[in-house]
């Protein structure tokens, strides 16, 4: 009896331990193999969309950057100041004090900049996304920013408001999310633009 209950456990546990061993190279090394195939045939798509301009990488189009100079575009405010390493949103309730009143710092900070009245500052230029990496601005948010980046980089405002325009991105498949422009391909087209 204690024999066949010694033999029964050897069984048992050679049987785990064959399964742990095929277990762990099915998904230890086969499906991260798998993965990493499939990234490479979908090129630039699983190395983060990396934007070149002049032959070096400058942004990805996934992931937002500030952007100070009068004659670009700005990004959408982040909570941790467009760290990629950091991405985390800033935990403040819709309630909290010091939200709101960064919120309208923000806002009076935007109206002055852009010379607008603050009533007319989009919620997406004084509230960070939930990442604080949104690599996407409103069309409205741009078209705002429109003049004074018109003005200041000496085209035509018709021009820009046209680059806006190409670089506005749909709804996804037509109805999901809202449309965004991607500040980083808006601002590099307009350094060409500029020349």
């Amino acid at each position: 009896m204690l024999t066949t209950l010694l033999t029964d456990l050897a069984r048992q546990s050679l049987a785990g331990l064959r399964l742990l061993l095929v277990l762990t190279v099915v998904l230890g090394i086969g499906y991260p193999t798998a993965v990493w195939g499939v990234g490479q045939v979908l090129g630039d798509r699983a190395a983060g969309q990396p934007v070149t301009f002049d032959g070096e990488v400058v942004g990805s189009r996934l992931l937002g950057q500030q952007f100070e100079d009068d004659e670009l575009f700005r990004s959408r405010p982040s909570a941790n100041d467009h760290d990629s390493l950091a991405s985390a949103p800033s935990n403040l309730g819709p309630s909290n004090e010091d939200l709101l009143d960064l919120i309208a710092e923000r806002r009076a900070e935007v109206a002055e900049r852009e010379g607008v009245d603050p009533a007319e500052v989009p919620a997406d230029a004084v509230a960070a996304s939930g990442s604080g990496l949104d690599p996407h601005i409103s069309p409205e948010y741009a078209a705002l920013q429109a003049p004074r980046v018109a003005r200041a980089a000496g085209l035509d405002l018709a021009e820009v408001e046209d680059l806006v325009e190409e670089h506005t991105d749909g709804r996804g498949l037509g109805f999901l999310g809202e449309p965004g422009v991607n500040v980083l391909e808006l601002n590099l087209a307009l350094v060409e633009r500029r020349g």
